[in-house]
């Protein structure tokens, strides 16, 4: 596993630099990200490149053996070219044009920008593509950071008209497609559509989930253009992209595509901040942290299915590109660190297959937006608990080499679609019913009994999944249902909850039985759906003993066609079932289920799943230990506070506080 640091050579005086790489060395970093935000440096007026401070400061760090990733830096637009080219700024939702003083305020469908963009990265490319010293690039920086997926310009407008024309071809296809019927909507330009934003009062959501695509695929061919660039002049090197985990406003599936491999932004004390709200069950406080989690932790279940996210954007080994390793500037409260949860968090990651982590950075700034954003380093230079917890990691270098070169194997796959995030996001039906969230029940239930698990699209290979869960495949047609069904037919285990099938691909409730396309496959109907306000329980007898506990919050009644009953409400409405499909089966749970029903769920489909699984499940973990295995290797890691036993091999092993304990077999 490789070792690195953000670096900024243009914030420090450069007698600063050689000091700097020789204690990066001394510590045990291998690689060097620099340049990101460096476009005012590079070409401090238009046209006019000053490559020299870059030169030297790749030198300085080369000579001290250390790796460089060039950083492309097109997230930051230098103060000039906003200036003179104010049509390239971004407008907001509610009509605000984004301005200058910050960051990522440029529309990514303008042409000036564009151009302007691909100007400085061929410039680039051309003066270091080719360079030894420089061993991969990443592209611009956090994509959609600070709310900027979407821009609602009249370029944007005009780029969404062409962008539905390509898709529809008609107008009629696309009246049709989105029910404009419906209100009087119905358009005979194309001229008359707009993007949705705020000045339209409840959009239609077909329009609106066309429009979230269209601001993603926006994305995708902005970061194409670079790629491209950087194909043709730098030969050999990779190509990453920095992802922000569980982010939800960009199709990170499209844009992980072309990259050699990804990459994610990883700060374990802010993830609670972003993500708890919309993941930790119904009735669970989300603005309180988990009492048993150390307070210098975050929430590693949050952190691990970020994890396995990025892992599944292409199914293979990821980079961490800024790890956090101290306090942080933007989240509620921003806690320090204490000794050992820095190299806990880097163990998490290479346990979870990461295979590189660069530490987020070197030195805090002085000045501007992140100066409580802290590092390896404190602000007068002196070395910080991170910086002592990298250095002693160099006596557990080999034995972490070893366990990446295990690959990571899961086999359970959970299906991850933006489609259905986003139409469910725009439709929710129910206060609190979040894509997310539902998700995020089973995922949790696996974490908690030590079974690895990736988070997937339906496009990825799924052969290699004994188990497949779709929480809400809720977007379904006659394509998706045959991928299901030939993943089914060959052996393989499917679990569908509610909301499955829905919706077609345009956001319509499809004119047939529930679960429309969905259905030959279930072997059943949706004849009755509802969601239950707070305290309505309804009663459930079940083939599973575990699970004879009350449905809550959303509820399906199935007709069985050809499927078997495996549970029914106490007024005898079957709300789970299982069908026969070739060699597999496909199990359709007709409520959503709590933590607990969850976990009592999965293990009665392990138990009688037609392939036996390799890993069996480790029921036994306490609340705050993760277990992952991987090949001979086990790894126990403690984010609690007290010493933690477990019995994952059958003789119980005990793992001190905020520590982390490699087992081989």
């Amino acid at each position: 596993m490789k070792l690195g640091v953000c670096y900024y050579p243009e914030h420090w005086p450069e007698a600063r630099w050689p000091i700097d790489a020789q204690m990066m060395r001394e510590a045990g970093l291998d690689v060097v990200r620099i340049a990101e935000f460096a476009w005012a440096n590079m070409e401090p007026e238009p046209g006019h490149y000053t490559w020299e401070w870059l030169d030297r400061a790749i030198s300085v760090l080369a000579e001290a053996g250390l790796q460089v990733i060039l950083g492309t830096p097109t997230a930051t637009p230098p103060a000039w070219l906003t200036q003179a080219h104010p049509d390239v700024l971004r407008v907001d939702r509610n009509g605000r044009t984004r301005q200058h003083g910050s960051r990522r305020h440029a529309c990514p469908t303008s042409p000036t920008y564009r151009a302007l963009s691909r100007a400085i990265v061929s410039a680039m490319a051309a003066r270091y593509g080719q360079d030894a010293r420089v061993v991969g690039w990443q592209i611009d920086n956090e994509f959609g950071g600070g709310k900027t997926a979407r821009c609602y310009c009249d370029r944007c407008a005009d780029a969404f008209r062409r962008w539905l024309q390509a898709r529809y071809g008609t107008l009629a296809a696309l009246n049709a497609a989105w029910g404009t019927v419906f209100w009087s909507q119905t358009y005979d330009a194309w001229e008359q559509i707009q993007a949705p934003d705020d000045a339209i009062d409840k959009p239609n959501p077909s329009q609106e989930l066309d429009s979230f695509r269209f601001c993603s695929d926006a994305f995708v061919a902005y970061q194409q253009e670079q790629i491209d660039i950087l194909r043709a002049s730098a030969p050999g090197r990779f190509i990453t992209h920095n992802f922000m985990g569980l982010y939800r406003d960009l199709n990170q599936f499209d844009l992980a595509a072309p990259l050699d491999f990804v990459s994610w932004d990883n700060y374990p004390t802010g993830n609670p901040d972003r993500w708890r709200k919309l993941l930790y069950p119904f009735g669970v406080d989300p603005g309180r942290s988990d009492p048993v989690y150390a307070y210098d932790v975050g929430d590693p279940i949050i952190t691990s299915m970020a994890h396995a996210l990025t892992r599944g954007l292409k199914q293979r080994p990821f980079w961490i590109m800024e790890q956090q390793c101290g306090l942080i500037n933007w989240g509620d409260v921003n806690p320090g660190v204490r000794t050992g949860t820095p190299r806990l968090w880097t163990w998490h990651a290479l346990a979870e297959g990461a295979e590189a982590c660069v530490y987020f950075r070197w030195r805090p700034s002085p000045y501007a937006q992140e100066q409580y954003h802290s590092g390896l380093l404190r602000h007068d230079g002196a070395p910080t608990i991170g910086l002592a917890e990298v250095r002693a990691l160099a006596a557990a270098r080999a034995r972490m080499a070893a366990v990446a070169a295990t690959p990571f194997t899961a086999e359970i796959g959970l299906l991850f679609d933006f489609d259905d995030l986003w139409a469910i996001q725009l439709e929710p039906h129910r206060r609190g019913f979040d894509y997310l969230r539902h998700l995020f029940v089973y995922y949790q239930a696996l974490m908690r009994l030590g079974l690895p698990v990736d988070l997937v699209p339906l496009r990825a290979d799924l052969s290699r999944y004994k188990l497949l869960i779709a929480p809400s495949l809720h977007i379904a047609d006659d394509e998706r249902a045959a991928r299901l069904r030939d993943y089914a037919a060959q052996g393989g285990g499917l679990l569908l909850g509610v909301r499955s099938g829905f919706k077609t691909g345009s956001n319509l409730v499809p004119q047939e039985p529930l679960p429309g396309a969905l259905r030959e496959l279930v072997g059943a109907q949706v004849t009755h759906w509802q969601s239950l306000p707070d305290g309505v329980e309804m009663r459930l007898e079940s083939a599973v003993p575990s699970l004879n506990t009350p449905a809550t919050i959303w509820v399906e009644y199935l007709q069985p066609e050809t499927a078997r009953v495996l549970a029914h409400t106490a007024s005898g409405h079957a709300v789970w079932t299982e069908n026969g499909v070739g060699n597999g089966r496909c199990h359709f749970l007709g409520w959503y289920p709590t933590p607990d029903q969850a976990r009592a769920l999965l293990l009665h489909l392990i138990e009688t799943s037609a392939v036996p699984f390799d890993l069996p499940p480790l029921p036994d973990l306490p609340h705050g230990l993760l277990a992952y295995r991987r090949g001979p290797y086990t790894l126990l890691l403690n984010f609690t506070d007290q010493t933690l036993t477990a019995s994952p091999a059958g003789a119980p092993v005990s793992v001190p506080p905020r520590d982390v304990l490699v087992l081989t077999s």
